[in-house]
């Protein structure tokens, strides 16, 4: 677990750090923040970064038109209220509110917020008491906060509501919110699916982030399966208009508060995409320091890429007649230089900052004053991200080797983890598990007629015969091996009639759309071959096929 510092003569010595956290904050503020603070990059970016930046618990972001159920959806997830807590159909929530965990509930204010070092909202100072006015941290001991921090924001505007002005960029501060957390979740209703105005901007603010985007369709136990079929298809149109990459957003179809299924026709759908959601927000504080590893590099790479257009602009420019004109020229000429840039110095498109927003915030700096290109800063961060980044890495993966994967715990995260309300439980390979009986016994008539016309010979049939039987079922060839190698308790090679029984009943379980295990479950294991615990068999004996 390494670092490196400057020592007085200019080279490089090792100081040991304890943690990843440690190894970032050390990186980001001997390597990079001397390039960024000397072309500028705060001005035209983003703020600084704090210790508290990279301490911070992982934070769930929550965007949605108004009465979507974002609010709801957090008190879903916590399973009590929160203090500053209001619901309702029309736009309650007017303000952001960071719901974090603290030993005493209560509601800090927003102007003491940003003043407080050991929360990461410093550097919203710059928004203005407009914004800081509405901005609040709920705080209250819940386990699931013990993890995670959720950010709840205001329902955004649809129609004549959105040309009222907010008093802030909301867009901006979204832009702010959205490079500095782990999860952005997007709530749509299912009777809500047109994205306004505003809703298209604040989804094109996340622009660089789109691996943290999820999307959930909420309220979807109001319609019918065709309608849901219909509505599923009319968002994902409506936000491949405004997410412009070549890959599907992930969506999670559910109802996410406490209250009776409206329809329950696909419950066992919604159950299986709201555990799919639930475990992707379980896996953040596992993913934490990688994430903010990643999040490094990408402000790196932009950083590098914006030293490169200040410096250009500075070199454009004339010492003495012609100033203003020059800098409109190269402002106008500003796409050209992008494609000038990424020959030069071989750098992707996608690196590049918005290339409108660029020219609007040139037009109030003097290119006379920005700094000419320094190759030692560049440099710096180029041996940065060759070979600190990979040490960093593997200090990630021993920390995970030496502690137990973190979870998101508590709440609406342990109310399906055990029991007979688990996923999948009493379902498919599961089923049976608490009968008395051996479940295959409830459908083997059936199976036994079938046995008897592939001509047993001493109470089993061969091989040859089952398979023909079992190809029956359409299965590829793959699967049916595995079902044979189950049922084959005794591994030799043919089957009697409660191994063959076995077998129909993995092809029904397969058939109905369920995972096959590894091993046999006790629970499945015919009776004739229950006296040795050898004879539960592994996917690895000879099979027909």
């Amino acid at each position: 677990m390494f670092s490196w510092v400057k020592d007085s003569r200019g080279s490089d010595t090792e100081t040991m750090y304890q943690t990843v956290t440690d190894g970032l904050h050390s990186l980001y503020t001997r390597k990079l923040q001397p390039l960024e603070e000397t072309y500028l990059f705060h001005d035209f970016h983003s703020p600084a970064l704090e210790p508290a930046d990279f301490q911070s618990k992982p934070m769930v972001l929550l965007v949605g038109q108004y009465s979507t159920g974002k609010t709801t959806f957090i008190r879903y997830l916590l399973e009590q209220d929160f203090p500053g807590m209001r619901i309702g159909p029309e736009p309650t929530t007017d303000g952001f509110i960071a719901v974090m965990y603290g030993e005493n509930e209560g509601v800090v204010p927003g102007n003491a917020l940003v003043v407080d070092p050991k929360k990461p909202f410093r550097k919203l100072n710059a928004f203005g008491n407009s914004f800081l006015n509405r901005f609040i941290c709920s705080q209250m001991p819940n386990q699931v906060l013990q993890s995670i921090s959720i950010i709840d924001t205001p329902g955004i505007l649809s129609g004549e509501k959105q040309r009222i002005s907010r008093g802030y960029d909301f867009a901006e501060v979204l832009r702010w919110f959205g490079e500095r957390v782990d999860r952005i979740i997007l709530l749509f209703d299912a009777h809500k699916l047109d994205i306004s105005d505003e809703f298209s901007e604040a989804i094109k603010a996340f622009r660089g982030q789109d691996d943290k985007i999820r999307v959930v369709l909420n309220k979807a136990d109001q319609v019918d399966t065709q309608q849901l079929m219909r509505v599923y298809g009319a968002l994902m149109w409506s936000l491949g208009k405004v997410i412009n990459t070549p890959e599907v957003v992930r969506v999670f179809l559910g109802s996410f508060w406490a209250k009776p299924l409206q329809n329950t026709e696909n419950r066992r759908l919604f159950e299986a995409e709201s555990q799919d959601l639930f475990r992707d927000i379980q896996s953040l504080p596992r993913n934490a320091a990688l994430r903010k590893l990643n999040d490094l590099i990408k402000r790196a790479r932009l950083a590098k890429v914006h030293a490169y257009i200040i410096s250009y602009l500075k070199k454009e420019m004339p010492t003495l007649f012609g100033r203003e004109k020059k800098k409109e020229e190269l402002i106008m000429r500003l796409p050209e230089i992008y494609s000038f840039l990424q020959r030069e110095h071989h750098i992707s498109p996608g690196d590049f900052p918005n290339v409108t927003k660029m020219q609007e915030m040139l037009q109030h700096y003097d290119f006379n004053k920005f700094p000419s290109l320094k190759m030692k800063l560049i440099e710096s961060v180029d041996k940065m991200l060759a070979s600190k980044i990979a040490v960093l890495m593997a200090m990630i993966r021993e920390e995970e080797s030496k502690q137990p994967p973190a979870m998101v715990s508590g709440g609406a995260f342990e109310g399906s983890q055990d029991g007979p309300f688990g996923r999948g439980y009493g379902e498919g390979i599961s089923a049976g598990a608490d009968a008395e009986d051996w479940i295959v016994s409830r459908d083997k008539h059936r199976y036994d007629e079938i046995f008897y016309t592939l001509m047993p010979v001493n109470g089993k049939i061969t091989g040859v015969n089952a398979k023909k039987e079992m190809m029956n079922s359409r299965l590829p060839n793959t699967v049916l091996g595995k079902i044979w190698k189950l049922a084959d308790c005794d591994h030799d090679g043919m089957l009697d009639d409660e191994e063959f029984a076995l077998a129909q009943h993995l092809i029904k379980v397969k058939l109905e759309g369920y995972e096959l295990p590894n091993e046999l479950p006790d629970h499945l294991v015919p009776p004739a071959s229950r006296d040795g615990a050898s004879l539960v068999p592994e996917v690895s004996a000879a099979s027909p096929s």
